[in-house]
């Protein structure tokens, strides 16, 4: 089913379910902060020798390329951020070489399943300091702008779980409540995996109370990774999610369509654009080098 809709510059577009957005006049930007995600990053030194040459794998110096070409404000990191099991030797031989993490001033982390790999994902924790949140949890949340930004934990065994009733479920409604009391009308929330997925590794339901507690407070956007492809999805109970595992240590194909699920991409590199404005978003897929693929719009928030 084709569905015809114009942008706020009256420019058409046609939107074909499960294919690529094509736009006929790009949008007008949001006005506000600039923000930069990019999940599933930096290959070890060993993976790297490996894709020497290769454009299949290992192109996080081309995503950081274009990070820096939109001149991020923040930079959010939806988990596996330098692999293969984050340990401290990878973390100082390669990912304070690469270009990404020349961001570190502006970076807000989530922690991934590789960075568990290593006990504790003490590594982790030790390069990101307060911008990964306390170690026994790995939750924590910030003000970007005139948003408010949660990072959350979705390896539920190491943060103490993520059920209805658990420390983190918990503490995120705390969270959500002084947010609305200080007058913060949007709230952007990321993890690693994703509570819907077309890919790989699919839909993780445990993330579900997580969801429910953000759609509650009329939470607008999820950002997660772990899957390596790009998706946008409508919003689920006024929440829309995208999954952003295109950061360059490697692409999986998507394994079919998970309802809710308006466009996937998991054939090119690159990062996502968010411009978190007054009231409302925007949001732009960046590709690598001659990539033809985009995905844009905006929207207001709740």
């Amino acid at each position: 089913m084709l569905t015809a809709c114009r942008d706020e510059n009256g420019k058409l577009t046609v939107r074909v379910p499960g294919t690529k957005t094509t736009p006929t006049g790009a949008p007008s930007p949001v006005r506000g902060e600039v923000v930069v995600v990019a999940g599933d990053l930096v290959c070890s030194a060993e993976q790297e020798t490996a894709a020497a040459g290769s454009r299949a794998q290992c192109q996080s110096e081309a995503t950081a390329a274009l990070a820096k070409s939109v001149s991020p404000d923040a930079v959010l990191f939806p988990g596996d951020i330098q692999y293969d099991r984050g340990t401290k030797a990878e973390y100082a031989q390669v990912w304070a070489k690469s270009s990404w993490a020349r961001f570190k001033s502006i970076t807000y982390a989530a922690v991934g399943n590789h960075e568990y790999s290593t006990t504790d994902a003490a590594p982790y924790f030790a390069t990101f300091g307060a911008r990964a949140g306390p170690r026994d949890r790995g939750y924590y949340s910030a003000d970007i702008g005139t948003w408010h930004v949660i990072a959350l934990n979705s390896n539920c065994q190491p943060a103490g779980g993520c059920v209805p009733g658990s420390p983190q479920e918990r503490w995120l409604r705390a969270d959500l409540a002084a947010a609305a009391a200080a007058g913060r009308e949007c709230t952007l929330a990321f993890w690693h995996h994703p509570r819907w997925s077309s890919g790989y590794h699919g839909s993780d339901e445990s993330m579900e109370p997580l969801w429910a507690a953000l759609a509650d407070r009329d939470a607008e956007l999820v950002v997660a990774g772990h899957d390596h492809h790009y998706e946008r999805f409508a919003p689920k109970r006024g929440v829309r999610q995208f999954i952003a595992g295109t950061g360059g240590r490697s692409l999986y194909p998507t394994l079919g369509v998970e309802r809710g699920s308006e466009i996937r991409e998991s054939s090119t590199f690159g990062v996502l654009e968010l411009r978190l404005g007054d009231g409302e978003y925007g949001w732009k897929f960046h590709g690598i080098g001659d990539a033809t693929f985009t995905d844009s719009g905006r929207e207001a928030c709740h």
